[in-house]
């Protein structure tokens, strides 16, 4: 799951440093995070598949107009995007040590 960490790290770096990112990296970045959320579901149970599916499907839907969004509406998504994936590594990591895996 280190790279679940690393990957939260770089959203809200860019998130931080929205306004000077070129809207290729914008555009990298949401779609990323859209794979691993959907990837994601998986992994958890699946009660809380639709939630993350909805969160996957909005961040999908803005990648084809990351040219017209500002850059408060891109960093709300980057970080959005990164609580999502730091709430998806929480119940990950809890998965894997009531297995008796994190151990």
């Amino acid at each position: 799951m280190h790279g679940l960490s690393d990957f939260i790290a770089e959203l809200i770096r860019a998130a931080n440093d929205v306004e000077r990112l070129p809207e290729s990296t914008k555009l990298r970045l949401l779609g990323r995070a859209y794979v691993t959320i959907i990837n994601a579901r998986e992994e958890i149970e699946s009660q809380r598949q639709e939630a993350y599916r909805q969160a996957g499907a909005d961040l999908i839907s803005v990648t084809g107009h990351v040219g017209a969004l500002s850059s408060q509406d891109v960093k709300s998504l980057l970080l959005d995007a990164a609580e999502m994936i730091r709430q998806i590594k929480i119940v990950i990591d809890s998965k894997g040590k009531s297995s008796g895996e994190g151990d």
